[in-house]
């Protein structure tokens, strides 16, 4: 059964069904960073990537990926970076731990596991869930093009992205000089 068109209704007792033109082949992944140092602005450094569906294709970011965005902050931050690294398996990747021990300007610190309360990015992509809900898309692009618009405007308050830090509980202290 087909609803009249306009109406949002299904059934009583089914699970109403959306059919959308066309199958995507792909699907979009985004890491992000927020950054805070005391006396400046917060940031939300993100990367959106695009992956094909295709057979034996990889559908997340890889330790590159993690570490190519860990490069451009570090350029965009114009100065060394301590990341607090959640649980991910990707996070916990030989080789990422291995670039991060060769780099100085590189310091990590790993959350406990199950611990999501205690991450700030968590708090953004509750922003972005948020704005994107009850949303049918039309195309891939459309989602894409919604997806960077709210993470810009993300970007664009950095008192959003403060918020994200005070909903975790944590708190920045400055080193006191000896």
């Amino acid at each position: 059964m087909t609803p009249p068109r306009g109406r949002t209704w299904g059934r009583r007792g089914q699970t109403p069904v959306i059919r959308v033109r066309g199958r995507s082949r792909r699907r979009t992944s985004v890491a992000a960073l927020c950054c805070y140092k005391p006396g400046e602005k917060s940031r939300l450094i993100h990367r959106p990537r695009t992956h094909l569906l295709l057979k034996g294709a990889r559908k997340s970011f890889s330790w590159k990926d993690y570490r190519d965005l860990l490069v451009r902050a570090h350029i965009q931050l114009d100065g060394p970076i301590v990341v607090v690294w959640d649980n991910l398996n990707t996070h916990l990747a030989t080789e990422l731990k291995r670039y991060e021990a060769e780099h100085d300007w590189l310091i990590t610190v790993r959350l406990p596991p199950y611990a999501p309360d205690l991450n700030p990015v968590e708090a953004v992509w509750s922003l972005v869930r948020r704005a994107m809900a009850n949303t049918a898309f039309d195309t891939p692009d459309d989602l894409d093009r919604t997806l960077r618009r709210e993470l810009r405007r993300i970007q664009l308050r950095c008192h959003l992205i403060d918020g994200c830090l005070t909903a975790t509980g944590l708190a920045i202290n400055p080193p006191t000089p000896p």
